[in-house]
């Protein structure tokens, strides 16, 4: 989300003319977008993050139940877990931080809804945005699903009860599947698995991106040697390396094909839809700005309600942001 900042501010180099339309169309659609300021390519994708659903394989299974590919579906199988195996049916993030607004962007897209479109408009209390945050609260409230602490955490509180085996489904980073298959730190080990996030009816699955974008300083006296190795480190060989030793995920789309990539990195095979479903934070100069007020808004309506009232309010305050 920094690199419309640095490329209003002019410190990075426009890189349109060294990254070729079928270059682009090699990583996925998302990090390009979150990699383009007003037009133009600023950074090359690098590796990725996403969001995802995993969900109690065990559990699942016994309720004769698939994950489920609708929010609302979601609500019901969380319910009957919750009912019959279960203290908590499904767990998400929304303390007043960061993680909040990549809980927001993955339930809005689902709903067709932008925060803030591509012209520049602030959309953020369009009927698909209230619709899907009135969701999130009615997890809380309405479904009773989602326990209220959802509202004071972040990825490791959230994350503990699931591998403790007190969670039925979860929306987590593709580091949990790792954690979940490791006996020193998980009790659920070989009943985990992870798909893509449900999405609202007529929307699609949408996953927020995380990872490392690559960019040339524009007062850079090598821009060709910088390039150079840009190209490399955004190669085929390269993000396989970085995949195996250090558990990157690719960001170049063939990459998934690779049959090293299958043995040495199942759970990351597993996220592939996920990432190619992946959509950035909204993309402005004034992202910190605009985040920290979204988190207030967005914290005040969870807890107290009127939904439509605050993100109206909160449309105002990113004007004038933005």
């Amino acid at each position: 989300m920094w690199i419309a900042e640095l490329a209003a501010a002019g410190w990075v180099h426009p890189l349109d003319q060294d990254v070729s339309a079928g270059l682009r169309r090699s990583f996925f659609p998302g990090v390009v977008e979150a990699c383009t300021y007003r037009g133009r390519l600023v950074a090359l994708p690098w590796y990725v993050d996403a969001g995802g659903l995993y969900y109690r394989t065990d559990l699942m299974s016994a309720l004769g139940r698939k994950p489920p590919t609708d929010w609302h579906e979601l609500a019901d199988t969380a319910a009957e877990m919750q009912h019959r195996r279960v203290p908590m049916g499904y767990l998400w993030q929304a303390k007043q931080a960061e993680i909040l607004l990549c809980d927001l962007v993955e339930f809005i897209a689902s709903n067709r809804g932008r925060i803030i479109d591509p012209s520049g408009a602030v959309r953020v209390d369009s009927p698909a945005c209230v619709e899907a945050v009135q969701f999130m609260r009615d997890l809380v409230h309405r479904y009773k699903v989602s326990p209220s602490e959802v509202f004071s955490w972040d990825e490791e509180p959230s994350r503990r009860p699931f591998t403790a085996g007190r969670v039925g489904m979860m929306r987590h980073w593709s580091y949990v599947y790792g954690v979940s298959q490791n006996p020193d730190q998980s009790k659920v080990v070989g009943k985990v698995d992870v798909a893509p996030l449900p999405s609202f009816p007529g929307g699609t699955s949408s996953s927020c991106l995380g990872g490392y974008q690559l960019g040339v300083a524009a007062g850079s006296r090598n821009k060709e040697g910088a390039m150079d190795f840009l190209h490399w480190l955004a190669g085929t060989e390269a993000q396989l390396a970085f995949a195996l030793d250090f558990g990157n995920a690719p960001s170049r789309v063939s990459v998934y094909d690779e049959k090293k990539l299958a043995k040495g990195q199942p759970a990351m095979v597993k996220l592939k839809e996920a990432f190619g479903n992946g959509v950035p934070r909204p993309v402005t100069p004034h992202y910190s700005r605009v985040s920290l007020a979204l988190q207030s808004a967005v914290s005040r309506a969870l807890v107290y309600g009127d939904v439509r009232g605050t993100l109206r309010s909160a449309r105002r305050d990113l004007e004038a942001i933005v």
